[in-house]
């Protein structure tokens, strides 16, 4: 019998496992913490509407996006510092993708270097940017990356300036994500706080590689960026870590699919855990679902190989959820399946996708 049956079982090692630091770090917030809370709260608020005697005997989930065959559609979404969760850093995340079938984002705030993960393994790998040089370094990085073979470059939009996550301040602990002992919150974030769509239109002008744009929160920026030429529209509120009181990600989700209408692929991240969330999310429109603390979570819990289990695990749970919907294909998923509740009573909480963690199981 596998060491993990349930995805809580994985949550709880991943607390035995992590220092409070890094648990805090994985699992905390900006200032109050509300943009994670929203995140669950627009998850719990919506409910499924179910269908009856249709034959779902065989249930697909597999889906393609940009050219990749994803056996089903997760992607393994940038974290910073992921080295912290397990040595192998970049490289065990390459390592869980092949061996499931999904792709990566490689954040550029962790280790190994991006070129020495392009070689690991045979997974499609999209290569995540936070700018720390002027124009002529991002070119460089970006051409090496290209060089390296991945398959698209992600610019992430929500990193102006540095936010104020509490739990790190409490405890006077720095991340080792590329910010500096003494550095305030508050602060421009190197380059990043310069940055405007005329650098989304020199990347676009200058670079033949799918761009995804990663911390949409507005219906009309993503119309911007289609105008702009971007590939691939991410919808992020940097998992509640950035700005503060920022809506639930699902909720930015219905209204930027709505204007989107299909013209490119739109990704989602915020609050994603388990295999009924990714089944919202794709009714509403998304290509692919991000999830990111899952990702840290099964790393922190075991390494590459719970990484799969982890995926295992979510890809029976929407097996369940499609096959108890009435829906065979993945592809067949739609709002009119979903529906917007009043959500449960009591305090949201990022863990509240595994409710017998706090029964001790």
């Amino acid at each position: 019998m596998p060491e993990f049956m349930t995805l809580g079982e994985i949550a709880s090692a991943a607390r035995t496992n992590l220092d409070k630091n890094l648990w805090d770090y994985l699992t905390g917030g900006a200032d109050t913490e509300a943009s994670i809370r929203r995140n669950r709260i627009a998850l719990d608020s919506v409910v499924f509407k179910p269908k009856v005697l249709n034959n779902v005997s065989e249930i697909s989930l597999s889906r393609e996006f940009l050219g990749n065959r994803l056996r089903i559609p997760v992607i393994l979404p940038p974290i910073g510092s992921i080295q912290a969760f397990h040595a192998g850093g970049g490289s065990s995340v390459a390592k869980a993708a092949e061996d499931f079938g999904t792709m990566m984002i490689l954040s550029s705030a962790c280790q190994p270097s991006f070129e020495e993960v392009a070689l690991v393994g045979g997974a499609p790998k999209i290569y995540q940017l936070y700018l720390v040089g002027d124009e002529s370094w991002m070119d460089d990085v970006i051409a090496r990356s290209i060089e390296s073979g991945y398959d698209a470059f992600c610019l992430t939009v929500d990193t102006a300036v540095y936010s104020r996550r509490e739990r790190d301040i409490h405890k006077r602990y720095i991340p080792g994500s590329g910010r500096q002992v003494g550095q305030s919150r508050g602060e421009p974030f190197n380059y990043q706080a310069s940055m405007n769509w005329e650098t989304v239109l020199h990347i676009k002008r200058t670079f033949d590689i799918p761009l995804v744009l990663k911390g949409i929160q507005r219906a009309d920026d993503a119309l911007r960026a289609i105008d702009a030429g971007v590939d691939v529209i991410y919808v992020s509120n940097h998992g509640g870590r950035q700005l503060d009181h920022s809506r639930g990600c699902l909720d930015v989700l219905r209204e930027v699919t709505k204007v989107v209408q299909d013209r490119v692929p739109v990704v989602v991240d915020g609050g994603f855990l388990r295999g009924a969330d990714v089944i919202k999310g794709l009714c509403y429109g998304a290509t692919a679902i991000g999830m990111g603390r899952l990702l840290g979570l099964a790393m922190a819990a075991g390494g590459p190989s719970t990484v799969v289990r982890a995926l295992e695990i979510l890809e029976q749970e929407m097996q369940i959820t499609m096959g108890l919907m009435g829906i065979a294909d993945i592809d067949d998923l739609s709002p009119d399946l979903v529906e917007v509740t009043v959500p449960m009573p009591g305090s949201a909480n990022v863990l509240d996708a595994f409710p017998l963690i706090s029964e001790g199981y």
